[in-house]
């Protein structure tokens, strides 16, 4: 496991002189940006303009078209110039999905270094350049390789024609850090990223950045009651789980908060097994604790005044005869007594256990992270993920966190009487249903039961990989939650004070 921590991001410098590629002979690759209005070719040097009207002309493109389709063109020195024009107005998922079209475009040569040239006026000239950046970092570094050929470099230096918008390149560098944080986690294979791996990776950040940091080894879970953890843990002949806490505090806290995350390494589905094309890739089923290690990495680098828990819920659901069974009965950690019925549904299971114990600690919000239900994929496909919860605000402040963070979610409903689908003439709850109708919602209905009345949300991410990206980021695993949960902390933090329980919320 190398370099989870340190994938370099390009450093941007601001350029003294205006842009022109004669006067700067290093210059190979150039990410223009021009104005949306009614006067962007007045943008472009005449030699440049004969150029792209031309392709535009080559393609059959209008003019408009190049608002989210970039346009190449090679000059006779040789450089590389992706064009396209920037509209302010458009949502933010919409804007960095067409600025990532062109970073792709130069990152594809695997140049070391990039100049950025942005026209327009000094408001939209900002937003583009902060745009522009966080796709380039995000899109730039490169992620953990198992190839034997040498690696590609990855962006080192952006060089920016204009003023640079400091303080919002700050906040968007600490998330596109932590994005790839999550990225270089979960792309990892299994045999590099077992429980016991992971647990070292997060002790190191952990000791690397100043966090608290706990576990709760299977001894130790065992001696608490924690029935639900141990059940799914108990398959794997490693016995290397665990429910890992980390901690940071802001000097003055205006809101406590904590977040858990699941973390399950591999997921054959037990003794419930999963088909071939259903366990290809069931090494990303630990998304969910790398997205809250990775907001926690990023509020920690902003300083938000926030008391940050993350409890991480590190294991494997294998199948051997120790693996827990269908129609077994096992005894939460809050005394829930739960019915299982498909030994597949393990992610609600490990949840359960670290969500009471986060529920203890009494924060003023709580929510969690996981790839947790095929229903959520079926609802919404790869390019949304749903959220649900017990109370109103903060799922009004989810919606908005999407909208703004250019990570999309859908809220559901999470009404009452989905619960009888859970009732069990045996046990307190059924882990589950065999049917699976609607298995997103009475996933989180099951969550709810372990949550103590707190204020809290459930994400399932369903977004977490999508094929060729979504929005910012190029690669399939989108590390989707991250800056979502940033915006979603930042806007908390502006929020009256949370009543501390609230009736189930409804969509």
């Amino acid at each position: 496991m190398t370099q989870t921590d340190s994938m370099a991001l390009a450093q941007f410098v601001r350029a003294k002189k205006a842009f022109s590629v004669s006067a700067d002979a290093s210059l190979s690759h150039v990410l223009t940006i021009l104005p949306a209005d009614a006067a962007w070719l007045a943008s472009v040097p005449d030699e440049q303009a004969v150029a792209l009207q031309g392709v535009l002309t080559r393609r059959r493109m209008r003019a408009q078209d190049m608002l989210r389709k970039p346009v190449c063109t090679v000059s006779a020195e040789g450089v590389l110039t992706v064009w396209i024009r920037f509209d302010a107005t458009l949502a933010t998922y919409e804007r960095l999905a067409g600025l990532r079209a062109a970073v792709q475009r130069l990152l594809e040569e695997a140049p070391e270094r990039i100049a950025l040239n942005v026209h327009g006026d000094a408001t939209t000239r900002e937003l583009a350049v902060a745009d522009a950046a966080y796709v380039l970092w995000i899109n730039g570094a490169r992620l953990p390789e198992q190839k034997t050929s040498a690696a590609q470099p990855g962006l080192k230096k952006v060089t920016v024609y204009g003023e640079l918008p400091r303080t919002r390149l700050e906040r968007l560098r600490a998330i596109a850090a932590a994005n790839v944080l999550c990225r270089s986690l979960t792309v990892l294979p299994p045999n590099r990223l077992a429980p016991a791996q992971l647990r070292r990776e997060v002790a190191t950040l952990a000791g690397r950045h100043g966090w608290q940091f706990e576990e709760y080894d299977l001894k130790k879970l065992r001696k608490l009651g924690a029935g639900a953890f141990v059940a799914v843990a108990q398959g794997s002949q490693d016995n290397d789980a665990a429910i890992v806490r980390l901690g940071w505090q802001h000097p003055q806290p205006r809101l406590r908060v904590a977040l858990v995350g699941k973390g399950i390494c591999f997921d054959t589905g037990g003794h419930n097994l999963k088909p071939a094309r259903h366990m290809h890739g069931m090494h990303e089923d630990m998304n969910g604790a790398a997205v809250a290690l990775g907001i926690l990495h990023a509020v920690s680098a902003l300083d938000l005044p926030i008391a940050l828990d993350v409890w991480l819920a590190i294991a494997r659901n294998d199948v051997s005869p120790q693996a827990y069974r269908q129609n077994d009965i096992v005894t939460a950690l809050n005394g829930t007594t739960i019915e299982i019925v498909h030994t597949d549904a393990e992610g609600r299971m490990a949840l359960a256990d670290a969500l009471t114990l986060a529920a203890r600690e009494r924060p003023d919000v709580l929510a969690d992270f996981a790839t947790l239900t095929g229903s959520m994929v079926s609802a919404l496909g790869n390019r949304y993920s749903g959220v649900l919860g017990n109370h109103v605000e903060l799922l009004r402040h989810a919606r908005s966190a999407g909208e703004t963070s250019g990570e999309r979610v859908c809220v559901f409903p999470m009404d009452e009487d989905y619960d009888t689908a859970l009732e069990s003439k045996v046990a307190d709850v059924k882990q589950c249903t065999l049917e699976g109708d609607a298995d997103h919602i009475l996933a989180a209905c099951f969550l709810a039961r372990f949550v103590d009345g707190l204020p809290w949300l459930h994400m399932d991410l369903s977004a977490c990989n999508c094929k060729d990206g979504l929005g910012a980021v190029g690669s399939d695993v989108t590390g989707f939650g991250v800056a979502w949960g940033v915006q979603w902390l930042e806007q908390l933090l502006d929020e009256p004070a949370l009543p501390r329980r609230d009736k189930r919320a409804r969509a």
